[in-house]
């Protein structure tokens, strides 16, 4: 099954809040005939996009080929949080890679908040940017580890801007009668994924990146050139950047083995008027603790913009509505007859570890994704760094490729049987609070 195909319209963004609410770009023009390029990127979500805007800007000859439009996967349907740290947290970090190559990647995620605020700010991109992610949790030892974990943040990495919440603090911010506490991070922040993305674009283009939609690869041939072919041209380019995430399908097996799709959902709630201080009486997204997580945040028209539901397929439920009304109503019960406006889903990617993979594949051959739902900063940061490490400046880039990354077990054909039921084990525990 391509994933391209398999939920959504060609060359269209999914009915979703986000594609309604956003500026559009025009179109732009599909790659006709022959071209040469400096570096060929595949992928226009927010890796590819940032590449290509760093390396234009460094002068270099870029040119993105994107199957759809620009942000049309994860990067443009996502729950728009823009979290601290890397997915998997710093003390799983010190155990994996030992505490200066973890010092290092919580730099580098700071780096990463720091990299969107300032793109946000440079090119005036209008996403309405929001300080704060509060984490929620759902019992007493859920808190202790919650809190020895924001005080683990202060102590060894100096973090200032995360505090704990006990019951009544966590109350006061979000009043749903599941949570008993848990943290504030006012460094984090949340915003309107697909107008970022299309602000990257507006300036990767600005900046001399020709970007070329409904251009979909339909192969790669490697050597001291690399060949990317369309369905109407091709690129012979210096060096290939393959920043699919989800997408990415059959173009490269080795990082298929280690990098899988899986479909989440969100729903976006009818304007609540003054239900709004029952949800969340302080304009921050939450996620809470479960495995299957909810995640949630208020739209800048006063809608509840929840995340979450389960399925293990890669087709999308046939009501979206109801997949993620059920997770919703179990947070805040007094929602249940509200009317839902939007629902939709989309495809990003996870690794074993919860860490991205990057890695070069060959001399001339880049590859960055499987950002695990946390990609809104982490995959931005990428494509900078991956901009970097083409210009020589690959310090960043290499602390990234030292994270182990195991392959899923079974191999591509095996890994979605197997992942389903570990997330029917996962959902299990998350029902029985154990």
């Amino acid at each position: 099954m391509n994933l391209l195909d398999a939920n959504d319209r060609k060359g269209n963004y999914p009915d979703s809040w986000y594609a309604a609410t956003v500026e559009p770009l025009a179109p732009f023009a599909p790659l006709e005939g022959v071209r040469k390029a400096d570096v060929c990127v595949v992928g226009g979500g927010f890796t590819g996009l940032s590449t290509a805007l760093h390396l234009a800007e460094r002068g270099f000859d870029v040119v993105l080929l994107e199957a759809h439009r620009v942000g049309f996967g994860a990067s443009g349907r996502n729950g728009g949080q823009l979290g601290s740290g890397q997915r998997m947290e710093q003390d799983g970090l010190e155990k994996l890679v030992g505490q200066d190559d973890a010092t290092k990647l919580w730099k580098l995620a700071e780096d990463s908040k720091d990299l969107v605020k300032g793109l946000i700010s440079k090119h005036n991109i209008n996403c309405h940017y929001t300080p704060g992610i509060a984490h929620a949790c759902f019992s007493a030892k859920e808190v202790r580890e919650e809190h020895d974990y924001t005080r683990h943040l202060q102590d060894r990495y100096g973090y200032a801007q995360i505090e704990t919440l006990d019951h009544d603090a966590l109350q006061a911010i979000c009043p749903s009668p599941k949570y008993v506490g848990g943290s504030l991070d006012m460094g984090a922040g949340h915003l309107h994924p697909l107008s970022f993305a299309l602000g990257l674009a507006k300036a990767a283009s600005g900046a001399g990146a020709t970007i070329h939609e409904t251009s979909r690869v339909t192969s790669i041939e490697r050597g001291t050139k690399v060949t990317v072919k369309t369905e109407s041209g091709q690129i012979s380019a210096d060096h290939l950047v393959l920043a699919c995430n989800g997408y990415l399908g059959d173009l490269e097996p080795k990082v298929a083995g280690r990098v899988m799709p899986i479909n989440n959902f969100i729903a976006a709630t009818e304007p609540l008027g003054a239900e709004v201080a029952k949800v969340l009486a302080q304009d921050v997204a939450v996620a809470d603790s479960k495995f299957v997580i909810n995640y949630f945040r208020l739209s800048h028209d006063n809608r509840l913009l929840f995340g979450g539901g389960e399925s293990y397929g890669y087709r999308f439920p046939s009501d979206i509505a109801a997949t993620v009304r059920k997770p919703m109503v179990e947070i805040f019960p007094h929602l249940q007859d509200i009317g839902i406006d939007y629902a939709w889903g989309g495809t990003l990617a996870i690794t074993m570890k919860r860490m991205p993979y990057l890695r070069r594949l060959a001399p001339n051959v880049i590859s960055a994704s499987g950002y695990s739902g946390h990609g809104v900063g982490t995959a931005t940061h990428a494509g900078q760094l991956v901009a970097m490490a083409l210009a020589g400046e690959a310090e960043g880039f290499d602390t990234m490729t030292r994270v182990p990354a195991s392959p899923f077990p079974g191999g591509s054909r095996m890994r979605s049987p197997l992942l389903a039921l570990a997330m029917t084990w996962f959902a299990l525990r998350d029902r029985l609070g154990v």
